[in-house]
């Protein structure tokens, strides 16, 4: 049983500017925001919650107009998937994480020996691009804000990363972030590229930057999802490799 992913995820969203506890649940709160990408809950690595600690979960998240959410490693908590189906809970989907060590990231190259240059924020308008990027990246899935400007660079001044290349223009191509190290490990994520630079190697670029950068600061290990086959393989040519799977599951009504 890999543990350490779920590990992971529960001491993430004990990051966040609110957090709830209850019954072996760990939900995470961002008053800034209703997305139930970053308002969401998961258990602790073990949990074997009844029909009360399931019901103690939802009303947290009822009492705040949220929809009921959770993402986790479902082999580190056994019991937990079918007490949410149990209790209504219907899965959204479930993807396979890959995991990069020291040992496995390889930097890409281009054939005449150099990469996109990777560069690191310098200010606000850096980070606003970048939303802005990232935003167009993922089909306007979510919007650019000035919200999420400052998501990112909270967490580049929090112990986590935030990577991108810059467009000939002086706007963002592409960029990703990591979030800071938790029981070893850390969780590259939204790696984006607009649709105009895809195909020039800077999403593998911004992830052996971000991957390096972690272990540097002394991380044994990055972990990230992946969206498609084709992402799987800039991924791998990176050096991640499969670990494991990841559950999202909610309440819709």
């Amino acid at each position: 049983m890999d543990t350490n992913v779920q590990s992971f995820a529960v001491a993430n969203l004990r990051r966040r500017p609110v957090v709830v506890e209850t019954g072996g649940f760990v939900a995470g709160f961002d008053p800034s925001t209703t997305s139930p990408f970053i308002n969401y809950a998961t258990p602790l690595p073990g949990t074997a919650p009844t029909a009360a600690d399931v019901a103690s979960l939802v009303t947290a998240f009822r009492e705040r107009g949220l929809k009921p959410r959770l993402e986790f490693a479902p082999d580190a908590a056994p019991a937990v998937e079918a007490a949410l189906h149990t209790a209504g809970f219907t899965v959204e989907a479930v993807h396979e994480y890959l995991v990069c060590t020291p040992d496995t990231l390889t930097v890409p190259q281009l054939t005449d020996g150099t990469g996109p240059l990777v560069e690191i924020p310098a200010d606000d308008a850096d980070f606003t691009t970048i939303d802005a990027a990232l935003s167009e990246a993922f089909s306007g899935e979510f919007g650019s804000s000035p919200e999420g400007a400052a998501r990112l660079r909270r967490t580049e001044e929090s112990g986590g990363a935030v990577r991108f290349v810059r467009a000939p223009d002086g706007s963002c191509a592409g960029g990703a972030c990591c979030s800071a190290p938790a029981v070893g490990t850390c969780e590259l994520a939204g790696v984006g590229t607009r649709p105009a630079f895809r195909g020039r190697g800077i999403a593998a670029a911004v992830t052996a930057a971000l991957s390096a950068t972690m272990f540097d600061r002394g991380a044994a290990s990055v972990w990230l999802e992946y969206s498609g086959e084709g992402s799987r393989r800039v991924y791998e040519r990176v050096g991640f490799r499969p670990r494991g799977t990841r559950l999202y599951i909610a309440l819709e009504s």
